[in-house]
């Protein structure tokens, strides 16, 4: 307890912002030495912290620290950096804490997934009362638009993974995850779309790569591109637009003014 609130002095943070390894090397043993001790978590240090009468500061429940620690890993190295020990060091938390709220390194992942896409905005728009057709598709492209833009840059290293190693277990086991939400979700309504005759009628999962495939390759490769002289870009709103207009005219029934935009 003494040295973790040595070394929150010195570094003039709270005591939860504090790794472990700082605090096994002010108190001059290793880090698996202090978690032994300390029972497997850094639980049983704050409240020593506490009871001495020191707020060890607000800390965020594990299983957003390590959402987020893994997805500065993904965004920075990729999937294979993401290690539970990684994350457990990032998120200062146990690996068993980990193991607890996740279930393992699939689960973890796939909760990274959930919440650095935009699967569950997805959801929710197709869940709720809906907009018209072509409304509906801006509405998307704006969602994955602005999940491919954010940072840590989690969904293009997503991909970038499934293109490289798609036999990898990491990727096979996040697909099997992905790809029966994307087909629930999006492909039901593509399916509904056909129902109601607004769509051609073509097999869902071909749709949604049509959806999908033609936006995401231009906002993958835009940061790069970009970047290269003399190459003009339309702005984000006009490529969305330019894509949706694609899309429509593709696949509706009877593309009309009001389709295309």
């Amino acid at each position: 307890m003494q040295a973790a609130l040595r070394a929150s002095r010195a570094k003039g943070v709270p005591v939860v912002e504090v790794p472990l390894l700082a605090v096994a090397h002010e108190a001059g043993i290793s880090r698996s030495t202090l978690l032994r001790r300390l029972g497997g978590s850094r639980g049983a240090l704050d409240e020593a912290v506490r009871a001495a009468g020191v707020d060890p500061g607000e800390q965020k429940p594990v299983r957003t620290r390590a959402v987020e620690a893994a997805a500065e890993l993904i965004g920075e190295q990729g999937l294979a950096a993401v290690t539970l020990e990684r994350v457990a060091d990032g998120a200062q938390c146990s690996v068993h804490s980990l193991y607890a709220a996740f279930g393992g390194r699939d689960g973890l992942l796939q909760a990274v997934y959930e919440r650095h896409s935009p699967v569950l905005d997805v959801e929710a728009v197709l869940a709720g009362p809906r907009e018209d057709f072509p409304s509906t598709v801006r509405t998307i492209y704006r969602l994955l638009v602005d999940t491919l833009n954010r940072e840590p840059r989690v969904l293009p290293a997503m991909i970038a993974d499934a293109l490289a190693r798609p036999g990898d277990p990491a990727v096979q086991a996040l697909s099997r995850h992905v790809v029966p939400r994307i087909l629930g979700g999006l492909g039901q309504w593509l399916t509904d779309e056909i129902a109601a005759g607004h769509v051609r009628d073509l097999p869902p999962l071909l749709l949604t790569r049509q959806l999908m495939g033609p936006l995401l390759i231009h906002f993958l490769l835009r940061p790069t591109v970009e970047l290269l002289p003399g190459t003009d870009l339309p702005t984000t709103d006009e490529a969305i637009e330019f894509f949706a207009q694609s899309f429509l005219r593709a696949v509706t029934v009877e593309a009309s003014d009001d389709h295309t935009g």
